[in-house]
């Protein structure tokens, strides 16, 4: 008996009307769908008027049920594998059952359609000629610091998935690890409220704080900035100056070095203990 065919169908990522023709077509023609939510596939499915049997496939469930989709694979009947929203695969569970698929010689077509990153990109103005996605960054600030602080020179725009509830802080954890940047925050992609702020870091932060974010977020910031050497080599001129006149605290002036600058919190707080240490000395 010959394999059955493993489809990678993308869906909308919030107006129905984005799904392709041909996306319909094969979740109407394929024996089973395999879904991260049923319930919301469900509706999805309706509303095109498909209906044929689905099963869940998700994060928790993917050894077992990534065995029980390539087992009816294998039957030859073709399965058509749908996330929430957008592309499978991308910062979603799918990419074992591909490899499997692979490796088992069952023959995998993508169908390709919405895609958060490239429709934030699309409209983000921020160079797309390179970029690079990280995906979700960890949820514990020390690992998201960490993480940050590894992609601080990146040349490309990089771009992150994030929760709503996430955001201030992982906003100012981009200031404080690699200074003040261009960003772009697009949430509600394709919805009713779809919106882009952009803006500098600490001004999208003063946004955000300012009122409740809602709803899905792609987080774009821009690449490292070319100036950061000469930007590094004035900081101490800045710090001296600030200092010595006595009109703000350590804090302050670290804070405020570091917006005209565009240079880390740490990195200015560093050189501004430094200095107060050789005037101590």
């Amino acid at each position: 008996m010959a394999n059955g065919t493993l489809y990678i169908v993308a869906t909308p990522i919030g107006n129905l009307e984005d799904i392709t023709f041909r996306a319909v077509r094969i979740l109407k023609e394929v024996d089973l769908i395999a879904a991260e939510d049923t319930r919301h596939s469900r509706k999805l499915l309706s509303h095109f008027g498909i209906s044929k049997p689905l099963t869940s496939y998700f994060d928790h469930n993917k050894a077992f049920k990534g065995g029980v989709i390539l087992d009816k694979l294998q039957k030859g009947m073709s399965v058509a594998l749908i996330t929430d929203a957008g592309t499978p695969c991308i910062s979603d569970p799918g990419y074992q059952l591909v490899r499997d698929a692979v490796a088992s010689g069952i023959t995998v077509i993508p169908v390709p359609g919405p895609s958060a990153v490239i429709t934030a990109l699309s409209a983000a103005g921020l160079p797309t000629d390179a970029f690079t996605f990280e995906g979700f960054l960890p949820s514990r600030q020390g690992k998201r610091r960490e993480k940050l602080a590894a992609l601080k020179g990146e040349p490309r725009v990089l771009v992150f998935y994030e929760s709503a509830n996430r955001l201030s802080a992982t906003i100012a954890d981009l200031l404080e690890v690699i200074g003040e940047r261009q960003v772009v925050v697009a949430r509600e992609l394709t919805k009713i409220y779809e919106e882009f702020i952009r803006g500098g870091l600490v001004e999208v932060a003063t946004i955000i704080q300012e009122r409740q974010i809602k709803g899905e977020v792609v987080l774009l910031v821009s690449p490292a900035a070319a100036m950061e050497p000469i930007a590094a080599q004035s900081m101490p001129l800045l710090l001296q100056r600030y200092l010595q006149a006595g009109e703000l605290s350590l804090k302050d002036v670290v804070k405020q070095v570091a917006m005209e600058t565009g240079l880390p919190r740490s990195d200015v707080y560093a050189e501004a203990l430094r200095l107060k240490a050789e005037v101590s000395g």
